[in-house]
């Protein structure tokens, strides 16, 4: 049984590497348009961090926030994102064309999981060079607020940003399986991704209330960054908050999950 999952575990890894190449050679096919979306992803994040700072010439703490606390959760909402946007973002968007065309009923056919193949098999190399420059932000916004994080508190903060990565894995690839039912459904995982900006902004600005609970518990954008975050800077009232993500994350995956198995169970393929 161990052997067998090990050797799984291999095939896949050995696929993703396949793809991954793929990937590479797909964009170095065209530089100008790789370099153009890092610099356009730049200067938005650039423009989050100057809205931020004009904030901040009004006042001293939001929800409780220094400025640069807030640089650091904003890095760690665009890290996350950015990673997302490396991995799935593309992929994602695409399961309504894979439907359409007729290019799901192949991929069904192929000896390998096709949740795997569907979420994975493209790659956006440009989001690697923003992550990594989040990464950057985060590490600047740690210096000037003079913190030292124990070895503890980084491997947090690394399992932290995984969760949160899973939550909006999870969340979009659920959206993106409406497809089966509208055909087109661009729209709707679009509209999801701009509710990104929400993972941005501490969540003790927000009072309670439905809003809060509703993005909370139901779509956990505020769990998303602010959870990580408060790992680097002190500010995690209680480890409940670390089981809350982690517990989201492992429950968005598997309600995902299980739509997804409804869903090729009433699918008819596209010819039908």
């Amino acid at each position: 049984m161990k052997g067998s999952t090990m050797k799984s575990a291999t095939r896949l890894l050995s696929l993703y590497g396949a793809m991954w190449r793929n990937s590479v050679t797909r964009e170095m096919s065209f530089k100008v348009n790789f370099l153009l979306w890092i610099v356009v992803e730049l200067l938005w994040f650039a423009l989050q961090l100057a809205f931020m700072s004009v904030l901040y010439t009004h006042t001293d703490s939001i929800g409780g926030w220094s400025k640069w606390e807030v640089v650091l959760l904003v890095g760690c909402s665009n890290f996350i994102q950015q990673l997302f946007t490396a991995f799935f973002l593309t992929n994602l968007t695409e399961i309504s064309e894979h439907i359409r065309t007729g290019r799901l009923d192949f991929m069904l056919l192929l000896p390998v999981n096709t949740r795997f193949l569907v979420s994975l098999r493209k790659v956006d190399l440009g989001a690697y060079v923003n992550a990594a420059c989040a990464l950057v932000v985060i590490g600047y916004a740690g210096h000037r607020l003079h913190l030292t994080p124990s070895a503890g508190q980084l491997i947090g903060f690394a399992v932290l940003c995984g969760a949160g990565l899973t939550v909006h894995y999870s969340l979009m690839f659920l959206l993106s399986g409406v497809a089966f039912w509208t055909v087109r459904a661009q729209g709707i995982v679009f509209g999801y991704y701009n509710l990104f900006n929400i993972a941005r902004l501490p969540d003790s600005a927000f009072p309670r209330g439905a809003f809060k609970a509703f993005f909370t518990f139901g779509l956990p954008m505020l769990l998303v960054s602010n959870v990580p975050s408060k790992v680097l800077v002190g500010k995690l009232e209680s480890p409940w908050e670390m089981a809350l993500l982690i517990g989201m994350a492992a429950a968005c995956f598997g309600v995902s999950e299980a739509f997804w198995r409804w869903s090729l169970r009433h699918y008819t393929s596209a010819s039908s």
